[in-house]
């Protein structure tokens, strides 16, 4: 299994935002983007996420059997800075409608609702709603959206913003444990996870508005 990218460049608006970027992560790797605000991070998650077309390049995924039918947007869980749960339903909701939609058929299952807020340290209140919960706790449930569906590859957009030291050394476990089931991770950060087996990709940022990238 392994994820691709060839000579990649994006566009926001005028803005040239990055161009040649180019990976190759093999199950149980991770890619560590760092870089300045607004250097192109998150703009690099979106586009492997299916959020942005890319103005160039290409983005492969290949499975485990040799198969690349399937899109790297499809075979992704994408935390981005928003946690993507409505405030009025109750976790268990949030969480059972994300196990729904984002599984799928061709993909082994997801661990359950109730394990998922085990694994995330917030067993025995998905009964709340999820904006009674502190900034700290809807990180963490935000989290466990990923261990619900299973998918090969997390796009992680600062994931442990709003969580103290002690949710950090959750996060960076349940990361290495998906890496060590030969999961892929590519990450956007300004302070270290603690990843095993990672690259660093340094995101240089702005390009330009004027700047070709077709030659």
């Amino acid at each position: 299994m392994h994820l691709d990218a060839d000579d990649l460049a994006a566009r926001r608006g005028d803005d040239l935002i990055f161009s040649g970027i180019s990976f190759h992560l093999a199950a149980g790797e991770a890619l560590v983007l760092t870089g300045r605000n607004g250097s192109g991070k998150s703009t690099l998650l979106r586009v492997v996420a299916g959020l942005l077309t890319p103005e160039k390049g290409r983005l492969a995924f290949t499975d485990s059997q040799g198969r690349s039918e399937n899109r790297p947007c499809e075979m992704s869980h994408y935390l981005g800075h928003r946690n993507a749960m409505k405030s009025e339903l109750t976790v268990a909701e949030n969480l059972a409608f994300w196990r729904s939609f984002l599984g799928a058929a061709h993909s082994p299952p997801g661990i359950s609702v109730e394990e998922a807020a085990d694994a995330v340290g917030l067993g025995g209140i998905t009964h709340l709603p999820f904006g009674y919960l502190s900034a700290g706790q809807q990180r963490r449930f935000a989290f466990a959206k990923l261990l619900v569906a299973h998918r090969p590859i997390w796009l992680l957009d600062e994931p442990t913003a709003a969580l103290d030291l002690r949710a950090d050394r959750m996060v960076a476990e349940l990361v290495s444990a998906h890496q060590m089931a030969g999961g892929i991770v590519l990450a956007a950060t300004h302070q270290p996870l603690g990843l095993d087996n990672a690259r660093e990709l340094q995101m240089t940022g702005f390009v330009g508005m004027d700047q070709g990238v077709w030659g």
